[in-house]
């Protein structure tokens, strides 16, 4: 990643759970926006709920679609998007990953956000063909899943050593009946979504490598660890060796 990430002062915590995405993410949209006609680019945000992601893309000057099955959440974003004043560059749709081409037309984004979708969908597989189906010749889709590894270390760590041991042999990842995600996935499983969609891999990170470990009090009261621990989460998101234990990981495919 070219660049380092600050911390918004207002959501420290949440800052660093999103930075690597978003770093990205953001170099994703510049190299297109350089190649493209225009610099405005078209984005749409599956699942993008409240716009965690699709106002900040949006002030960046793109045009930016939410695509949530929450009528609720998509009040949300309407609301955040107009404290943010982007409210001409965000649009809101009601809709889910499965009927994704039936409430956006194909082939009419520069770049698809698919975050935290994964998960629920019954067929991770179509989810992510779905995705690419909205894409353009050269688009790039940004997917983000909860990581199976790093289920297992956060329940060993608490000292749920049966529930980890559980998490590491079920086939979805789950540490047992009280999980409240239906699946996780490994680095290689999103990969093979990717590319069996159609897509090459451009990129792997691990997400949130340490943030989630370490204790909120030490970064909240000594000075400079919160800078620090965002640093070391920027370098580590890049070394294959993490993506193990990550708690998301983050693939960007690309077309060509």
């Amino acid at each position: 990643m070219s660049r380092q990430g600050g911390v918004d002062p207002m959501r420290p915590r949440a800052s660093l759970r999103t930075a690597v995405v978003w770093e990205v993410l953001r170099d994703a949209l510049e190299r297109r926006a350089k190649t493209s006609d225009t610099a405005a680019l078209d984005v749409l945000d599956t699942g993008g709920g409240t716009g965690n992601f699709a106002v900040p893309v949006a002030r960046l000057g793109h045009r930016v679609t939410v695509v949530d099955p929450s009528p609720d959440a998509l009040f949300a974003l309407e609301r955040r998007a107009a404290e943010a004043g982007v409210t001409e560059r965000v649009q809101g749709v009601q809709g889910d990953t499965h009927c994704l081409l039936e409430v956006v037309e194909a082939a009419t984004y520069d770049m698809v956000l698919c975050h935290g979708v994964l998960e629920y969908v019954e067929d991770p597989a179509e989810g992510v063909r779905n995705a690419v189906g909205a894409l353009r010749p050269a688009g790039a889709l940004s997917l983000l899943a909860a990581g199976r590894g790093g289920a297992v270390l956060a329940r060993a760590l608490a000292g749920h050593f049966a529930e980890a041991q559980h998490a590491l042999g079920d086939p979805d990842g789950r540490w047992g009946g009280g999980d409240p995600l239906p699946r996780r996935f490994t680095a290689d499983q999103l990969i093979r979504l990717v590319t069996e969609a159609g897509l090459r891999t451009a990129a792997v990170h691990g997400v949130r490598v340490f943030a989630d470990l370490v204790s909120g009090a030490l970064v909240d009261t000594e000075p400079g660890a919160l800078e620090a621990l965002l640093r070391l989460e920027l370098a580590a998101a890049e070394e294959p060796g993490f993506h193990s234990v990550a708690t998301q990981l983050h693939v960007l495919g690309e077309r060509g």
